[in-house]
């Protein structure tokens, strides 16, 4: 794969390359390594792409984890524990909230890392929650989101966002004071 695009969000670049030059190569020579062909595995039923072989998320995941694990990336998962002092008195809980998680696909040093595939609103609240809720932690102190450029979305399954449309989200939201510096990278095959 190939590094196509990138944005600094919150002057992203220049932290986590003052900061992280050496985890930032590692993050680029992972892209690099990763053999998109491998992935183009995803028979599509969809009505538009019927029949078609299309790249799946899940075997592009499992290519970045095969380059960073062995790096000593890992993955973070942590525990939540969801208040239930908000439910109304009256109200009957019928389920547990045992077993609830978040997790950020690799860590090192303090950073972190997203691999995203799925739909925009996930790269947002990558970025603008998780991540975040991930710093307040005190886990991470900066982060990079991994997604696919507009070219390379048009090759996986409808709904995927892409990089062009994730800049736009962010710029047009503006920057808040709990936003920190993130690097997003656009990957292309």
């Amino acid at each position: 794969m190939r590094l196509a695009a990138l944005y600094s969000f919150k002057n992203g670049l220049d932290e986590i390359t003052k900061r992280y030059s050496h985890l930032l190569a590692e993050i680029k020579a992972a892209i690099a390594a990763v053999d998109a062909s491998k992935a183009r595995t995803k028979l599509s039923r969809e009505k538009t792409k019927v029949g078609r072989m299309l790249y799946s998320p899940v075997a592009f995941n499992k290519a970045f984890q095969k380059e960073l694990y062995p790096k000593g990336w890992n993955n973070l998962s942590i525990d939540c524990e969801y208040p239930t002092t908000h439910y109304l008195e009256d109200y009957e809980i019928r389920s547990s909230l045992k077993g609830a998680f978040r997790d950020m696909d690799f860590v090192k040093d303090r950073l972190g890392v997203e691999v995203q595939f799925g739909k925009y609103s996930f790269m947002v609240y990558n970025v603008c929650a998780k991540m975040t809720i991930f710093r307040n932690l005190n886990f991470i102190d900066y982060g990079i989101e991994i997604v696919p450029v507009k070219a390379l979305a048009l090759e996986m399954s409808s709904g995927v966002s892409y990089f062009e449309q994730f800049v736009w989200d962010l710029e047009s939201r503006g920057v808040a004071d709990i936003d920190f510096p993130v690097l997003i990278l656009g990957i292309d095959v």
